[in-house]
Parts: structure tokens; sequence; C-alpha cells
């Protein structure tokens, strides 16, 4: 005897993700196989599934796609966002709407299931991600692990355990473990549609980043501006800082609670903003750069993930959409005379930029790189620019 019920209600689990409060979600596996502890939030945008776990701002965390097809344009060596390619520094687990299809893209090298194996990501497909989505929104980002086992055989007392043990991002400094120097200087530019990333040559100006967890595509952009690019660790010093003899400095995006990584940054910040070098943050600099004022930082319910966020900047007047990936977020009423609110997220009103009063000091906390995503935010490296080439004497050039 036949029945036309659907083959999918019938496969046994292989995957499950259980939450710190006993919540047990199943789904089938994909990826690599193992158990981990983490964060888990959910990210809106449709495009760059490659770029979001390849981000090093998403360590320590599973992320939930809320756009249903992922896998259909497959991977590739090119979309990496992490400054060491084989490396999996980035999200620990993955999980999605659908089942990850055959890739259909002249980009494609290799199927996502295998390239999720590669990197040791583990996934899970057939989630209602739209209920998980609101699960989060109304409980807040939760520890949570995710397993896969290809028998399908779970020890759930066990999960529920480790879920609970879990520290969580809060007090958790992870710059220092995906964060880190090159000793090649920084070579790419800007991606070029059909001809891959150009190298970069001729340098008017040096800038020290300092990494705690940088993505490529900043370096590349920076670069595509006539930049020399040196990368020093976190845990670098201003004097180890200063001795490259920088333009300007760069704080990086990175993961983890600011307030750990300040413990040994903050101070290395203060320093170099005794010298008048422009400095310039991105999300998680942003968040170190505020510390290193005498601002607060605090946990998030929900976060910002996405690449659809809205974003005020006050000094232009102009709303652009962004790329967002955070789960704390500076406190804006602990920021400091002298220091002002330069961007808000036209979401829930969290600060997401400032500015030093009469010094060349700013920070976004937003990714005006996107990669991929929107590009309304570009401006702010060219703004970086201008401050080196305002401290030189020389003309500006037009950030729009």
């Amino acid at each position: 005897m036949t029945t036309n019920t659907p083959t999918w209600t019938t496969q046994k689990p292989t995957a499950v993700i259980v939450l710190a409060d006993g919540t047990i979600i199943e789904g089938q596996g994909c990826g690599a196989t193992g158990v981990v502890q983490a964060e888990i939030c959910f990210n809106t945008a449709i495009t760059g599934y490659q770029e979001i776990l390849t981000d090093p701002s998403y360590a320590g965390q599973v992320v939930t796609f809320t756009f249903p097809h992922i896998g259909n344009v497959g991977a590739n060596e090119e979309d990496v966002e992490m400054l060491e390619a084989g490396k999996s520094d980035g999200a620990v687990g993955a999980v999605f709407k659908a089942e990850i299809t055959t890739p259909s893209n002249y980009r494609s090298s290799q199927h996502l299931n295998e390239w999720l194996k590669a990197r040791n990501i583990i996934a899970m497909s057939g989630v209602d991600t739209r209920a998980l989505t609101n699960l989060i929104r109304e409980k807040g980002l939760a520890n949570c692990v995710i397993a896969h086992s290809e028998d399908g055989k779970f020890d759930f007392d066990a999960l529920k355990k480790q879920a609970i043990e879990w520290s969580g991002l809060e007090g958790l400094d992870l710059a220092k473990t995906v964060g880190h120097g090159l000793s090649n200087p920084w070579s790419e530019k800007p991606w070029v549609w059909d001809e891959g990333y150009e190298n970069a040559s001729g340098h008017d100006y040096h800038i020290v980043a300092i990494d705690f967890g940088v993505k490529r595509n900043i370096l590349r952009l920076m670069a595509g501006l006539g930049c020399k690019i040196t990368i020093v660790p976190a845990t670098s010093t201003a004097e180890e800082v200063l001795a490259h003899k920088p333009d300007g400095v760069f704080l990086s995006n990175g993961p983890g609670d600011p307030a750990a990584t300040g413990e040994y940054s903050v101070k290395t910040i203060q320093d170099i903003l005794k010298t008048d070098i422009p400095v310039f943050g991105i999300c998680l600099g942003h968040q170190m750069l505020a510390l290193a004022l005498g601002a607060k930082t605090t946990k998030m319910h929900q976060g910002h993930h996405g690449a659809n966020h809205p974003v005020k900047d006050h000094t232009t007047d102009k709303v652009e959409i962004v790329s967002m990936n955070h789960g704390f977020a500076v406190d804006s009423k602990s920021l400091p005379k002298g220091v002002k609110e330069t961007h808000v997220s036209l979401f829930d009103g969290t600060n997401c930029g400032l500015a030093v009063e009469g010094k060349p000091v700013f920070s976004v906390q937003h990714h005006p790189e996107a990669s991929p995503g929107p590009q309304d935010s570009h401006y702010l490296f060219k703004r970086f620019l201008n401050l080196i080439k305002e401290s030189k004497g020389e003309e500006l050039v037009n950030e729009f």
C-alpha cells in the first residue's frame, strides 16, 4: 500500500539544538558532525551566507538564517572574510529552513555542505526558522548546544546540561583567539567583476590595523584608497603600534564581550589617543574606543544581525541602509563630555557611531564595508582618509 505522505515528515532527526531553557529543535544534519556550545542568533540578510559564516565577529555563535534558501550559489575561495582563509574562525553553527541544494553559479567551486564540513561548522536544515527567530526575539539571545550525529542518537539531558553550563559571551574575550598580525603586507584591493581582487600597489599612507577579528573587505577598501596596511595583534601595546609610524590607526571588528577585551586594549587605545594620529573604529573597534573614552557597553536582548538596518548619520542628516553584526552596544547615555553621538539605529535608537570633538577620532557600530550588502556607508573610509589628509595639510577628497 502506498501513501502520499511527504518523505520529510518521516525522516529521523540527525541534528538538534538544545537551548539552556530545555527547548529542543530538531532537523536534518549537514556540515560537520559533533557537538558545540554557543550563543544562537538570527541574521536577516538575503545574500552573503559564506561571508557571514566566515566573519570572525560570529565566533562562538550559531547563525539562524531567516532567508530560506541557503547554499544555492555554492561556495568558493574568494568569498571568505577571515584573514587566514583556511582557519575556522567565525560561526560554529548554522541553521537553515530548506535543504542545501545543488549549487548553480559560475563562481561556485564547492558544494556548501562540503565547505561546511571542511570548516568544521555544524549545520542543520528542515527547521522552522521563522518560529526560531520569533523565539529569539521574545526570549533574547540564548546559550545553546548544536549537535549533529548521523545515527540520530542524542543524550538530551547531557546536551541541556552543556547548554546550561556554557559561560556565554558575557565576560568572554575572543579577540585574542581570532585576531592576529600578518607577517606579509596586505595585498588585496576591492573585487572587480570577473577578474577577482586587484593587487594593492603604490601606497600614499600607512595605516596600522589593530586586529580584534578584522574582515578582509575592510582592509581591501582601505587599500583601494591608496593605503599601506600593517596588521598587528589585539594585544599590541601603544608603543608597538606607534613604532610603525602610522598615518592612521584602525580599530577592527571582532567577537566577544568588549569589556573583557578592554582589560588589555583600553590602555593601548588611550595612549594612542594622546597623539594627534587619526583613529577609526568599526563594530568591536567602536566599542573599544567608547570604553577607552570612558563610556560603557551593554549586552543586547537580541542583537543586530543583517544587511538591511536603517541608520541615521547626524553629521549629514542622511539615512543609510547598513550591514550589522553585534550583540553588545555602546550605552549612549554614558558617552562623556566631548564625545558626540554621530549615528543612531532607527530600529531601536541604539548608538551606532561617535566622534571626539576637536580630535580626528571617530567610529561606527555598523559595518560600512558590508561584503556583500549595501554600500551606503563606504563614504566613512573616505572620511578616515580625509582626516589623514587634513593632518598633513593636503587637499581633501569628496566623501560621496
